[in-house]
């Protein structure tokens, strides 16, 4: 499995930021193809004070060949596109490859 997260340093606007990922970018992200799952928060915490993050996207690929061919897809370059018009703190944007352990 490969695992896509995306880390959201506190925006300018937090009810901005929150309106429109919720109205906007979610549903753009809902088009991806072949994700198989995601999840997000708006309420991240940390031992740091502040925390460094506003909020996490978490998503799940079969590999990183489709998560590649995902976002390189039209709905891709639209999620992609739309993040400036949210996103004013910056984007952290990491994927990696699942180990198991048994």
């Amino acid at each position: 499995m490969h695992k896509v997260l995306v880390l959201y340093p506190p925006p300018a606007d937090p009810a901005a930021f929150e309106q429109h990922y919720r109205d906007v970018h979610l549903p753009l992200v809902r088009k991806l193809p072949d994700m198989l799952a995601h999840r997000f928060t708006l309420a991240v915490r940390s031992q740091e004070e502040p925390s460094p993050y506003f909020a996490v996207f978490e998503a799940d690929f079969p590999d990183e060949e489709t998560y590649v061919a995902s976002m390189a897809s039209p709905e891709g370059q639209a999620v992609g596109a739309d993040v400036p018009n949210y996103a004013s703190g910056g984007v952290v944007v990491l994927h990696y490859d699942v180990e198991t352990t048994d």
